[in-house]
């Protein structure tokens, strides 16, 4: 810093007002620093940047199967608000969300001086390990903890069930099959209870749910056995990856979607939109789960407000080729 002092004919204090972008510097002079950190390539030395302000600037994010796609997602757009934010991401994926596993990652974090943590907690099984969070260290889960002072952010994944069901009843089906996710993951609870409820409100039969396991292939033994079914016109599947899958399976049993039976998934994978037929399905806001982590997260690391927060984000809902109305029966 003192070498781009000197190369700007500054002081040490107005490269660091610069460094810091502080209001109170003439834009001539900014710019004769901003050209001086250029021509020596000047970095600034991070470690020594937090051994002053007692901050990394980095945050740690413990996550859990970032090979599917609601996990990735949600790293990704955690990952874009920090870096909006200023801060870098420290990311340690874990393959079971036990007890034992989110300490040693969040020790592993603690170790690399992280400002805070965000644990992605997709499935039931890990709120043993959220109630063990080290107390007092900043902390969001996404999804779920039933400790008080954990800040939780999550998608209404109830009300996107509904949508899904409303939608399909609105259609005029006598009601909704549906394909659940694997158990332990609070994602199939909430769309399993919004699907049910939905059908339950407008006094429709509820069939038993087929069980899946997020997978086309899961999706695809569900579709051969729906197309084996008698009376069935509308299918619920708790992802598109599954809808895939009973859209393939039907196709081969000769059934036609939509005009014999309508299908709706949930995420609005980016290629949903080029499945065949396009796939209706719910959407869901990864950018902005993202920002409010961010958000709940730097205000309990710069005033120790913000633990115990709950923030709720809407799903949305996009209609495509892939239901319509229910076909009249002679």
């Amino acid at each position: 810093m003192a070498d781009v002092a000197r190369e700007a004919g500054v002081s040490h204090q107005t490269v660091s007002r610069v460094l810091n972008d502080h209001p109170n510097v003439r834009p001539d002079t900014r710019a004769r620093v901003e050209q001086a950190i250029t021509r020596l390539g000047y970095r600034r030395n991070l470690v020594a940047r937090a051994l002053v302000t007692k901050r990394s600037r980095m945050l740690g994010v413990v996550s859990f199967d970032t090979t599917l796609y609601g996990p990735a997602s949600t790293i990704y757009g955690i990952e874009q608000a920090a870096r909006t934010a200023g801060y870098f991401v420290s990311i340690v994926s874990l393959k079971t969300l036990d007890v034992d596993s989110v300490r040693d990652a969040i020790d592993y974090l603690s170790g690399q001086g992280v400002d805070g943590v965000v644990v992605v907690a997709p499935r039931r099984s890990a709120g043993p390990a959220l109630e063990n969070l080290p107390s007092g260290t900043p902390a969001v889960a996404v999804e779920g903890s039933h400790r008080s002072d954990v800040s939780v952010v999550c998608i209404d994944q109830a009300e996107g069930a509904r949508l899904a069901t409303r939608h399909l009843l609105e259609l005029g089906h006598r009601t909704v099959h549906h394909v659940t996710g694997p158990p332990d993951w609070l994602e199939t609870e909430g769309r399993l209870e919004g699907w049910r409820a939905t059908l339950q409100e407008a006094g429709r039969p509820v069939p038993e749910p087929l069980a899946g396991d997020w997978s086309p292939h899961a999706g695809y033994e569900a579709g051969r056995i729906l197309a084996a079914m008698d009376g069935v016109t509308a299918v619920f599947a708790a992802n598109d990856q599954m809808a895939l899958g009973v859209l393939r399976a039907l196709s081969e049993e000769g059934v036609k979607v939509p005009d014999q039976i309508s299908v709706v998934g949930f995420d609005d994978i980016p290629e949903s939109a080029f499945f065949s037929p396009p796939l209706t399905t719910v959407r869901q806001d990864f950018d902005q789960v993202g920002r409010h982590c961010i958000e709940v997260l730097l205000r309990q690391i710069d005033s120790g407000a913000g633990a115990g927060e709950r923030l709720v984000v809407p799903p949305g809902f996009v209609v495509r080729s892939s239901t319509a109305a229910a076909a009249r029966v002679p």
